[in-house]
C-alpha cells in the first residue's frame, strides 16, 4: 500500500515537473515575459534560478546518480536549445551568458538536492503515507 502510494505521488511530482518544463519553454519564447525583479543582469538570476529549481525538483524523482547526469545534461541542452530558439523568434535575444546561467543553475540544483532540501519529496510521501495508514 505504502508503495503503490509513493508511486501516485512520483507520478503527480513527474507531471508537475513537466508542466514546470512546459511553463520555461513558454515564458522563454513569449515576446512579452514577465519581469518580476528589474535590476543590471537580473534575467541571469532567473535563468540560474529556474533551471536550479527544475533541477533541484527532477533530482527528488530521480535520485540514481547516472539518472541524475542524463538529467543535467538534458536541461543543459534544453537551455541551449531555447536560447536558439529565441535567436529564431525575431522578438527574444539569443545569449550565450543565458546558456552558462541556465548550466550554472542545473549545478546548483544538483547541489542542493545533496542537502536536506533534496529530500522534501521523500518527506512529504513519508507524511502521507503514515497519514494514510492511521485509523
Amino acid at each position: 500500500m505504502r508503495q503503490q502510494k509513493a508511486n501516485k505521488l512520483r507520478w503527480s511530482w513527474l507531471a508537475v515537473g513537466l508542466v514546470w518544463v512546459a511553463a520555461v519553454f513558454y515564458l522563454s519564447l513569449t515576446p512579452y515575459p514577465p519581469q518580476p525583479v528589474t535590476f543590471w543582469q537580473a534575467d541571469k538570476l532567473e535563468h540560474a534560478l529556474a533551471y536550479g529549481l527544475l533541477m533541484l525538483w527532477f533530482c527528488q524523482i530521480y535520485r540514481q546518480r547516472s539518472s541524475r547526469m542524463l538529467l543535467a545534461l538534458l536541461l543543459v541542452a534544453m537551455g541551449i536549445a531555447i536560447e536558439y530558439l529565441q535567436g529564431e523568434t525575431g522578438y527574444r535575444m539569443f545569449e550565450y551568458v543565458d546558456m552558462l546561467a541556465n548550466a550554472a543553475g542545473v549545478l546548483v540544483g544538483w547541489a542542493w538536492a545533496r542537502t536536506s532540501l533534496g529530500h522534501v519529496f521523500a518527506y512529504l510521501e513519508y507524511r502521507v503515507a503514515r497519514k494514510s495508514s492511521q485509523p
